[in-house]
């Protein structure tokens, strides 16, 4: 696999993960808490067994599976409220503690959609488990002198996600992804305007063997101009212009040869299924500021923006996939970033960020940037969407984001332990 041992791969895998969702969940966490929405838990890891710190507002702790994590807001259930829920919460708070089956007598109605009404009011913080009893529960609100039900409902869900104005709750779907970028964006102009670093050029340093621009006479020292007739203005212009090539394909190629501009037509060799030139590039030391280090961060942010997109696009999706990487190589990459220093383990992690950012913007259901559509849609007709639509957007979602993980997965599998 690398030179890690398996050991030091999970560990800094497992430290790497939970950094970023520490970075983006906290995004949420304080987006809610700024708005007076109610959150439950902040949890590193996935659901599960797991070690609480009970403050006033909020557990915090770590479950037993420390991979990921995870907020849980109050009033996040989809589809439309019940309309049984204010009668529900009055009957509860009428009694010392109410049970599933009292209700369902009050209220004429199923015992597992009595069940429902009493958990619905527990997320949204009205009404709380009894301790040493399994099925009741008691109110946590009073009514007021005078209150009616849909009063006393109201006030219930003023303090949930359902609640909120629907530009709150963008914001608050959207700040995990801001809060990504924000540390990314400060990682790389700490970075670079702090240590020089050193950025590839496209005055070649080497031209390889066996390869298209060797075939067409292009040298090492020649500087690279344009690429099929487009202008190409750094080494990730170069890269993509070929990326999005087939091996085979004729491309003019113009560059600078002793100070004189040549051109000549390359025809692409293949590498691994994709487009191959066979150029190395030079690369010079930068020395900048904090202004320019910051204006160069956002050229980052446009480069993995533009990576992304092109996994949705299938002339160019075998070989972004190809480039990219799961759980897998990241934990293997984490574990020797590490062991390059604290520099790089810091550069790498705002990577990290960006990249989670920029997927989790995208608007697929469940991902942030598909809440956040489905909530426009929402404002636009006026009434929530139905639960079972809600829940097929997010299935069908997740069906395509864990068919990309499983195919990436796949090549990880192929890349670190079967030619290991």
């Amino acid at each position: 696999m690398a030179s890690n041992s398996l050991i030091e791969i999970v560990f800094w895998g497992i430290v790497t993960f939970s950094i970023l969702v520490v970075i983006h969940e906290a995004g949420h966490f304080f987006a809610a808490r700024a708005f007076g929405i109610k959150v439950h838990e902040f949890m590193i890891g996935l659901p599960g067994p797991a070690i609480r710190l009970h403050t006033k507002n909020t557990a915090f702790g770590v479950t037993a599976i420390p991979f990921g994590g995870y907020v849980r807001i109050a009033g996040m259930e989809p589809g439309p409220e019940d309309e049984l829920l204010a009668a529900a919460l009055g009957a509860t708070v009428s009694r010392e503690k109410t049970d599933a089956t009292y209700l369902a007598r009050t209220l004429g109605v199923t015992p597992q959609r009595a069940a429902s009404l009493l958990f619905t009011l527990a997320d949204w913080g009205a009404i709380a488990p009894e301790k040493d009893d399994d099925v009741s529960y008691a109110s946590i609100i009073e009514r007021q002198s005078g209150e009616s039900d849909d009063c006393l409902l109201g006030r219930a869900r003023s303090v949930t996600y359902r609640g909120a104005a629907t530009w709150k709750r963008i914001v608050v779907l959207g700040m995990g992804v801001f809060i990504n970028l924000a540390a990314a964006v400060l990682v790389f102009t700490v970075v670079l305007s702090g240590w020089n670093y050193y950025e590839q050029t496209l005055t070649l340093d080497a031209v390889l063997d066996g390869g298209a621009a060797q075939a067409a006479g292009i040298l090492a020292g020649d500087t690279i101009i344009t690429f099929d007739g487009e202008p190409v203005s750094d080494w990730y212009g170069l890269s993509s212009g070929i990326a999005s090539h087939k091996p085979g394909d004729a491309v003019e190629v113009e560059y600078t040869h002793n100070n004189q501009v040549e051109r000549v037509v390359v025809t692409l060799r293949d590498q691994d299924g994709g487009a191959y030139l066979g150029v190395q590039s030079g690369v010079r030391e930068v020395d900048l500021g904090v202004w320019d280090a910051f204006k160069e961060s956002f050229k980052w942010i446009g480069i993995v923006f533009d990576a992304i997109s092109k996994l949705f696009n299938p002339s160019t999706f075998a070989q972004v996939a190809n480039n990219s990487t799961s759980v897998i190589g990241i934990s293997v990459m984490a574990a020797e970033e590490v062991a390059a220093g604290p520099l790089n383990y810091a550069w790498f992690i705002a990577f990290l960020s960006l990249t989670l950012g920029v997927m989790n913007i995208l608007p697929i259901p469940p991902l942030d940037g598909g809440k956040i559509a489905l909530e426009i849609v929402e404002k636009l007709s006026g009434r929530p969407l139905s639960r079972k639509v809600s829940i097929g957007f997010s299935l069908a979602g997740a069906i395509l984001l864990f068919s990309l993980i499983g195919y990436i997965m796949y090549g990880d599998v192929m890349r670190f332990i079967v030619n290991a």
